[in-house]
């Protein structure tokens, strides 16, 4: 899903035969995806159609069926990709945390970095996250139990309780409407205002610290330039 996982649509390229190298099916497959993203951006998961697909990824259409069987498929894999950059994001921003303030910085580093990578894609991605029909929905929940799973894994391994579930997910879902304020505020072909992203990650930092975080890990965080200084 990150715009620099995969090729550009040859827009324009005359239709022929099916590719017949592993790379030329592999470009093939990735211009099928990037175009699924394309008209996801535009349209929403309902707009989705294998016409719009083949279209906008310049193929015909039984090439498409040759690596996909439906308009939902391709979607489906720029999700899990999607899934895998985020807890992957966040498992890395983990691994290298060594207490629990630079921790909560980690994370909402990771995050916003995986938000980064998507581009115009983020705003409909969102839009969609509570959506049961959309399969957006079904994504979410996939990755908030990873995350979940991973920060336990790092209280455990700081040796500090384990948070409670309510304080876990009000962390997580005030981090994704933070993202989601930002992202709905962007016109399309516009990129974030730098300064609502800072904004932005300030909120976020401050909100995960005070809800997962114990008094000496506040008076911790106070001691960081820049990080509540203009909250003052």
């Amino acid at each position: 899903m990150p715009s620099d996982a995969v090729v550009a649509p040859h827009r324009g390229q005359r239709r022929g035969r099916p590719p017949q190298t592993p790379e030329q099916a592999d470009e093939v497959r990735a211009r099928i995806e990037l175009a699924t993203g394309e008209v996801f951006t535009e349209h929403g998961s309902r707009g989705l159609s294998v016409a719009r697909i083949i279209d906008r990824a310049g193929i015909s259409r039984p090439t498409f069926y040759r690596y996909f069987g439906n308009a939902e498929q391709p979607l489906h894999a720029l999700l899990t990709a999607s899934n895998a950059g985020l807890v992957g994001g966040i498992r890395t921003a983990l691994t290298h945390s060594a207490e629990a303030v630079q921790m909560g910085i980690a994370i909402i580093d990771a995050y916003l970095e995986w938000a980064r990578g998507h581009g115009p894609m983020l705003r409909p991605v969102f839009a969609e996250l509570h959506d049961p029909a959309s399969p957006v929905s079904a994504y979410r929940e996939d990755a908030f139990d990873d995350i979940r799973a991973l920060v336990r894994s790092k209280f455990t391994e700081l040796q500090r309780p384990q948070p409670s579930a309510l304080d876990l997910d009000t962390a997580l879902q005030t981090c994704e409407y933070v993202v989601y304020r930002v992202s709905a505020a962007v016109t399309p072909g516009s990129e974030p205002d730098p300064a609502e992203v800072t904004a932005a990650r300030l909120t976020m930092i401050r909100s995960v610290l005070v809800t997962l975080g114990g008094r000496a890990d506040v008076e911790r965080a106070l001691t960081i330039p820049g990080l509540f200084d203009d909250a003052e």
